[in-house]
């Protein structure tokens, strides 16, 4: 009877350790977490409004986009989507790069994730997105992944701006310090 309950009991170990998830490693994410808000989103929105009527008067708009509201926006964003492509995502804006961290599962894997982009322009002026660099941990990096960046860019892009993003040029887009700033003309 003691022989079978150690292996009963080992088999609960076992069982309880398969139910778990985990963890795989990938890159380390920054100590200092960016925090989510709807405030942030709400402040985002109003900037940009700010933004472009400052552009109808003037012909520039000047659009500063902070750390907090991309990481807000990128939390939103992953919230509604069934299968997002990882969760808890952080924004952050240094040195002329947007560097994006989070954690993806795969069964009873969890690994963190580090996505390294250089945003620029393409020759018509369009936001131009760069993978730099993808760590996935010891996890396959999902198929299309700069696609799917691109376009989740070019979506908060295009509906941000809405209608005078089509006749918006964009002459610059710089990434320091924690804030991401395009400025463009409106022709």
């Amino acid at each position: 009877m003691h022989k079978i309950q150690k292996t009963f009991l080992l088999l609960i170990i076992l069982m309880a350790m398969l139910a778990c998830t985990i963890f795989v490693g990938g890159p380390e994410i920054p100590n200092q977490p960016i925090p989510v808000s709807a405030e942030a989103m709400t402040a985002m929105h109003d900037e940009i409004k700010a933004a472009v009527a400052a552009g109808t008067i003037s012909g520039v708009i000047t659009l500063r986009i902070t750390e907090i509201q991309l990481t807000s926006y990128l939390a939103l964003k992953f919230s509604t989507d069934e299968s997002p492509m990882f969760t808890e995502p952080q924004v952050y804006l240094r040195d002329g790069q947007m560097r994006i961290y989070g954690k993806v599962k795969r069964g009873a894997l969890l690994a963190n994730v580090g996505i390294i982009i250089e945003v620029g322009l393409d020759e018509n002026g369009a936001p131009k997105l760069q993978l730099v660099s993808a760590d996935f941990g010891p996890l396959k990096a999902p198929d299309g992944l700069n696609s799917a960046m691109t376009a989740i860019i070019e979506e908060a892009y295009t509906g941000s701006l809405g209608p005078v993003a089509t006749g918006l040029r964009i002459e610059s887009i710089t990434i320091a310090d924690g804030v991401l700033t395009i400025v463009g003309r409106v022709y």
